[in-house]
């Protein structure tokens, strides 16, 4: 029987949890036992008896060192890395390019580790998407962060003493929590205006509600698994110079685009901001990769000189632990119960998804842009 380890998260910030009771009862049924961390679950508002009922036991740290798979949220620490046995499975988030050390340290120790991030995106896939299901969520809560800051309602209004006009939204980027924006956005009554690189992606715009910036496309900014692709530094200052004019009329500008194992493209530049309305707010979804806005500050609100306010929140699914746990750990059961063949998990590295989703294995990093980094770092 696999041991199962649901250890509580030391990440600054992050209150989401890697299992919940419903997947604790659906990883019993495939045989597996699990323990959960005393309070792993208290900032998702989750209880240990919650989990108990569920069938779980309740432990402590040993877990990590006694466990044949763990499952975490955020990327462990290299203390924690050095706690799991060899030959254990590590399920999580690992943003391989900024935790080399981590990464080195997980090889070293011959563990097998699934990296939520490297989930290839196509149809059998889906149910396992974990970027696809926490960049949802953050969609939304970026607008309605939005909402709270702007000093206007976002619908048209008509009232006894006159017309409110609706506020107009920009949104940088419409992958999945962009066009969750759209969609929030519009709901809230908002006009909406989006830029994208992806040309493909007009029609999802439109069909939301939301009104296409078309750029000049001489090249495609599509990449693979439907990600957007790096574009050169021309396109970039061609694609600012179309989508300033309508900055410079928005009362929010919510910036979502993201390159993988990249620093995020500079769409947002001072001067654009210099051009906004006072008290206009923008909200930079990027940030913790570098960051869409010029200004932009992990994790801080900035307060420009013009009165626009500047938001950096890194990890905006965090901000919704219930929800965000719950997709997070069916996801997490999905890969789980897909890798299973007669009670172990079996890594067939000829199947799409096994293969796109190892990052280390047997003591080597089977993810080739990460091996590639690792012998830059050596």
């Amino acid at each position: 029987m696999s041991r199962v380890f649901i250890p509580q998260e030391s990440q600054i910030g992050e209150t989401r949890v890697a299992a919940v009771p419903e997947t604790v009862k659906k990883l019993i049924d495939l045989g597996m036992s699990v323990m959960v961390e005393a309070d792993a679950g208290r900032r998702a508002h989750i209880t240990d008896e919650a989990y108990r009922k569920a069938g779980a036991t309740i432990g402590d740290a040993i877990g990590w060192s006694d466990a044949d798979l763990i499952f975490k949220v955020a990327p462990p620490t290299v203390e924690e890395a050095s706690r799991i046995k060899g030959g254990a499975v590590l399920v999580s988030f690992m943003a391989p390019h900024r935790n080399l050390d981590v990464v080195r340290r997980l090889t070293e120790r011959n563990v097998t580790v699934l990296a939520m991030e490297l989930i290839p995106r196509t149809t059998l896939a889906q149910t396992m998407d974990a970027l696809s299901s926490q960049a949802s969520l953050a969609g939304y809560k970026a607008v309605v962060l939005a909402a709270t800051r702007l000093g206007k309602y976002f619908p048209l209004l008509m009232t006894a003493a006159g017309t409110i006009p609706p506020a107009r939204v920009v949104i940088m980027g419409a992958g999945v929590a962009g066009l969750q924006a759209v969609a929030t956005a519009k709901r809230l009554g908002a006009v909406v205006e989006v830029s994208d690189i992806r040309q493909a992606v007009k029609e999802q715009i439109e069909s939301l509600g939301g009104r296409f910036i078309e750029l000049p496309m001489q090249e495609t900014g599509e990449g693979a698994g439907g990600y957007a692709r790096e574009m050169g530094e021309d396109f970039l200052r061609k694609q600012r110079e179309i989508v300033s004019n309508h900055v410079a009329h928005a009362d929010v500008v919510i910036t979502t685009a993201q390159v993988p194992g990249k620093k995020a493209p500079v769409l947002l530049t001072r001067d654009m901001v210099q051009r906004m309305r006072p008290g206009a707010v923008v909200i930079d979804m990027a940030v913790e990769s570098g960051g869409n806005c010029e200004l932009s500050k992990l994790d801080e609100e900035i307060v420009t000189e013009n009165g626009v306010n500047i938001i950096g929140i890194a990890n905006l699914a965090a901000t919704a632990p219930s929800d965000a746990s719950l997709l997070y750990s069916r996801n997490i059961l999905s890969l789980v119960s897909y890798l299973q063949k007669e009670g172990e998990l079996r890594f067939d590295m000829e199947d799409e998804i096994a293969d796109g989703t190892v990052l280390t294995r047997g003591g080597v990093v089977h993810h080739g842009p990460t091996a590639e980094l690792m012998k830059g770092a050596n």
